[in-house]
This record gives C-alpha cells, structure tokens and sequence, in this order.
C-alpha cells in the first residue's frame, strides 16, 4: 500500500458503506462537465501503434486507491476515459505523444478494491492482468510462489516514513533518536502488524521491539488522542501535508525520516509481470515500456491535469478513501524534492540497479525467511526479479 493507505483518518474505509451501489460506467466528462483530460492528450511526438503486439487492452493492477504517486499510469489515459465506479476501474485509449496508441487501458485500484489482497497473489488469480504493481520486498518475499518480473519502475526511491511530533520530541531528528527518546516517555511507533520494514529497523538496531506496536489501523487517531507521545508509520507524499493542513485535530507540522535512508530500499510500485509471461510478452514491452517512460516524463512536467483527473476518479469510487489537488500537488512536489523520482545512477528513467537488489535481497530473505510461510525462491538472484531490456536510455526526468 502506497502514500496513505487509509490515512485520511476519520475517513476510514469503514465509510465505504456509502458508496455508490450503481455500477453503469460512466466516462469522466458524463461524471462532471467540468472535469479534464489526462494530460496525455497535450503530449506531441511520434505515433505509436500497440496494436497486434499488446493486447487489446492493457490491464493494470495497481496496490492502492488513485493518488498522485501513480501518476505516471493516469497519464497514459486518453480523453474521456470511462469510470465504473463499482468495480474501482477507469479505462481509456491508452494514449503516447498525444495520440491513440490504438489499443484500450485499463487500471484498477488495489488494497480495499481487491480486498487487501497482494498484487502479486491478484495477478495470479486473475490472468487478464498484463502488468501489476509489485514493490521489491513483495517481489522477493513471493519468488518462490507468485514469481514476478518488474520491468519498469516508477520511482526509484519508496516514500514511506517513520514520521514523529517534533514539538514533543524537539531534539529528535531520525528514526534512531526518535526510538532512544521513545524508551524515556513511554511512547512507541505505530505500523501495519507484519510490515517486513519494522523487522529490519528492530534487528538493525533503528528501534527497540519494545517501543513497536503493530496496532496502526490507518487512520490518525492514536497519534492525535496521545498528542504526539508516540510515532507512526506514513508517506513522505501524503502525511506531512495531511496532518498540518487537513486533520483539524492535528494542525500542525511533523518530521519525519524516509525509511530507505535507513537500509531497507526496495523500489516501489516496479510494473511487473507475471514471470512465466515475460517471453509472450516481450514485443508488447519492447514497444510498450518506452511510452510508460515517457509519460513518467510527462506527468511531472505538469501534473496537474493528471491530478485533477486523479481527484475525479477518487470522488467517483467513492470508498471513504478521500484525495485532492492540494494532496496531489504536494506529492508530485515531495517526489522531486526527495529524489523519490528520479534518473537513479544511470541517467534515465525506471531502471532498477543489480547491486542495489543484491543489496536488498541479502537483507530481506533471512528476514522473510523467518515468517511460517516463507515463499521466497532458493537462492533468489536479481535476474530473477527484474529487467532492464525494455527501457529506453534517451528518456530522461531531466532533474
């Protein structure tokens, strides 16, 4: 789950209850006169044709409801994309340079809309998927069972934090003093029971287990009725904002620290594949990955109107999940500002570096190791887990 898994607090998903029980899709100028195209459709560039090598239409899983750190994907969708609102989906020409790229795209939202399920456990159930959103820990913690392929990632760095209240901790300024002067007040981190991170950031010595408490449910309660007593798990590009400008019981600023600074550095949200499709597949990404390159490119030179279409998308679902321009602007901004995005070491965009996940998995297998369940893989390598084969080198953010 990315930026905010249920973080606009009160707004919990227990508020799903009120969403809409109509199912007619409707496209997203019928849905509101007002509301704009994705910004695909301003692009300029040669014509690409998917036709005959993709399939007629793209389906892609994301792991979360609409928000700006998908950004990339939304800005692939023609005018007028189509919105069912039941099943949490929004289809559309899958648009590059501004033209039809002659097949459809279709996303669909994750965690409440696929009942919290893995993406990687979704896309082996349902094979009308072509490519899902699978972070790097989920695709070692799964390369056993639910092997994946990632073959473009969006963001090179994962956004989540461990964030605290820097008027009650003045003195704090990283996940390490934060847990020192957590066993001085009684405090204790709040985060989603099983997350793989709080495991490393206990063995490495970031945090005493007995300052952890895996009772996070999402929603910004315990942090405000303790008055900031204790920390909490979050995202870089959405928490900080939230809680000073939209959580009225909070109203003012947090500090946090981004829990890939700490060692644990999966890449996030890598479009993958399933492992076995990967051949079948392969003239379809030769011609398709370059266009999800381009449209990373083209979403952060002005994110606006994919945000906008974002926000439309988030009101339509309407699942207690609650997102808007203000959020989505200060994501795209936090995603600079942090080097979230970015050309990692190699100058372009959505490569994924082979020491890096050497790195990573040497971390994590003895981690997942420990769980009843393993699925790891036997001596998982990073060629197991990704490629690179697809991308472009001449694409570029260009900050």
């Amino acid at each position: 789950m990315t930026a905010a898994g249920a973080i606009l607090g009160a707004l919990a998903l227990a508020a799903s209850a009120c969403g809409s029980s109509n199912s007619s899709d409707t496209s997203a100028a019928d849905a509101d006169s007002s509301t704009p195209a994705a910004a695909s459709s301003t692009a300029s560039g040669p014509a690409v044709d998917l036709s005959g090598v993709c399939p007629s239409t793209v389906v892609v899983q994301t792991d979360w409801n609409p928000e700006a750190d998908h950004g990339h994907l939304y800005q692939m969708l023609g005018p007028n994309p189509t919105i069912n609102s039941n099943k949490k989906t929004v289809t559309g020409d899958l648009y590059a340079n501004g033209q039809s790229t002659g097949v459809k795209l279709e996303i669909r939202a994750g965690g409440p809309a696929i009942g919290y399920s893995t993406v990687s456990a979704q896309m082996y159930q349902d094979k009308s998927i072509t490519l899902g959103y699978v972070s790097t820990d989920e695709a070692v913690e799964f390369s056993g069972k639910l092997p994946t392929t990632a073959v473009f990632a969006e963001n090179d760095k994962s956004p989540m934090v461990v964030m605290w209240d820097p008027a009650k901790y003045p003195d704090v300024t990283d996940i390490k003093s934060l847990g020192t002067a957590l066993q001085k007040t009684g405090g204790v981190v709040r985060y989603f029971s099983g997350a793989a991170y709080m495991e490393h950031l206990i063995s490495a010595g970031y945090l005493s287990k007995d300052v952890t408490d895996g009772s996070y449910d999402g929603t910004p309660a315990k942090f405000v009725t303790d008055q900031g007593k204790s920390g909490q798990q979050g995202f870089a590009t959405a928490e900080p904002y939230i809680y000073q400008h939209e959580i009225k019981a909070w109203d003012k600023p947090v500090k946090y620290q981004l829990i890939a600074d700490t060692g644990w550095n999966p890449y996030p949200e890598t479009m993958s594949v399933r492992t076995g499709d990967l051949t079948k597949l392969t003239p379809c990404l030769q011609k398709l990955v370059p266009v999800m390159q381009q449209a990373d490119v083209d979403y952060f030179k002005d994110p606006t109107p994919t945000n906008d279409l974002i926000d439309k998308l988030v009101e339509s679902y309407n699942n207690g999940w609650t997102y808007d321009a203000n959020v989505g602007k200060f994501a795209a901004d936090q995603m600079k500002t942090l080097k979230i995005a970015s050309d990692g070491t190699d100058g372009y965009v959505g490569d994924l570096d082979t020491s890096r996940v050497q790195q990573f998995i040497n971390l994590a297998v003895p981690i997942f190791d420990k769980t009843k369940d393993a699925g790891v893989k036997s001596g998982v390598k990073p060629e197991d887990l990704f490629t690179n084969q697809f991308l472009d080198q001449k694409i570029s953010l260009g900050f």
